[in-house]
């Protein structure tokens, strides 16, 4: 059985997404032409959760939509012959807007490129940025986060866990090892 180590516990997520949250407010000058796209599936509940602080903060509501990336991927054929596809919900126009695409650990950068990719396909955003929970390095591709919740240096070997009450029943953030 794998040695795991609690990084993040509720409390520490919820001071997280707070920050991040008043990092895409400064950073875009305020929500007006925000938009935010989670990647399935923990990357959605933590785009609502951002929206909501956003909403508190700023009174204003900034869109949320839903990416599935299944058919974007590069490794699609290395994960099953049968992928589990979900359904992409944007339901209003990214146009010329910032795009914050949201997910929960950012690793070799292909789930952020096939969110690119998936994003690209339904318009022309004036720019995209990326929120993470965790940047675990080991970039395979050269992609960066523009808003971190921490960055957790680790083993290739190594797996981080971001549990979400919406899938998991609690909101923490686990490092599994050998």
């Amino acid at each position: 059985m794998a040695k795991s180590a609690l990084l993040m516990d509720e409390r520490t997520m919820q001071r997280a997404i707070i920050r991040i949250s008043h990092e895409i407010i400064e950073r875009n000058n305020g929500c007006e032409s925000v938009v935010l796209a989670g990647i399935r599936r923990r990357g959605v509940p933590l785009a609502w959760r951002i929206a909501e602080v956003i909403k508190a903060v700023e009174g204003t509501t900034v869109p949320v939509g839903e990416l599935d990336i299944t058919f974007y991927r590069d490794d699609l054929s290395h994960k099953s012959e049968q992928p589990t596809v979900n359904s992409t919900s944007v339901p209003f126009s990214i146009v010329d807007k910032t795009v914050v695409m949201v997910d929960d650990v950012l690793f070799t950068g292909r789930t952020a490129r096939a969110g690119m990719d998936a994003l690209m396909d339904m318009g022309r955003p004036q720019k995209i940025q990326f929120a993470v929970m965790i940047d675990r390095g080991h970039r395979e591709l050269p992609i960066r986060a523009d808003f971190v919740g921490k960055n957790v240096p680790t083993a290739r070997i190594e797996r981080i866990r971001v549990n979400v009450t919406e899938y998991d029943g609690e909101n923490s953030v686990v490092l599994y090892g050998e």
